[in-house]
């Protein structure tokens, strides 16, 4: 389950290309969600996303990293749809045993995310409330794929990490990791 969270698609080459991307490999093998083109209200169909979550065994939440982490929608998103008692909380089994990957991008370049840069911490240090909730949910958190400098970086670039991406969701769960 690829889901999609960025406000304003149509201007990010990586995000557009990472979502088309997964758009084109088999429907049985990934379902694409762009929740801002399913939710522009933010009203969200809980009972829909829990159903689309109990058939996949991997969840993706590609987005760009927003003030160090999801954009708004994805985090109601998450509010609503793991809820207690559904995905956490005595006696559920909802998420259990599902992966987690984050694909995420950043304006900033990768020397931004160390101690000396403008963001005065590695990149790994904004990942814990997501591992944190994958854990929660007894979800498997897998190492993040990250494209630093979105901004700046060239079309090739973009294709190829693109390319990879689409690999890995095709080639699940046979990852060299």
């Amino acid at each position: 389950l690829l889901l999609t969270a960025h406000p304003a698609l149509q201007h990010s080459r990586v995000n557009r290309a990472l979502l088309q991307a997964g758009r084109q490999l088999p429907a049985e093998r990934v379902q694409a969600r762009d929740l801002y083109a399913l939710y522009p209200d933010y009203v969200i169909d809980v009972p829909a996303e829990q159903a689309a979550l109990a058939q996949a065994q991997l969840v993706v939440w590609q987005h760009p990293l927003h003030w160090y982490g999801m954009p708004p929608l994805l985090k109601l998103w998450l509010d609503e749809v793991f809820a207690y008692g559904w995905a956490y909380g005595q006696g559920t089994q909802a998420l259990r045993g599902k992966d987690l990957w984050l694909v995420t991008s950043t304006g900033g370049a990768a020397e931004a995310y160390h101690p000396a840069g403008h963001n005065r911490h590695f990149i790994d240090a904004f990942w814990p409330p997501y591992e944190q909730t994958a854990a929660l949910a007894g979800m498997r958190f897998l190492p993040p794929m990250v494209l630093h400098g979105a901004h700046e970086v060239g079309d090739a670039e973009v294709a190829e990490h693109a390319a990879m991406f689409a690999q890995r969701l095709a080639s699940y769960p046979d990852w060299p990791e």
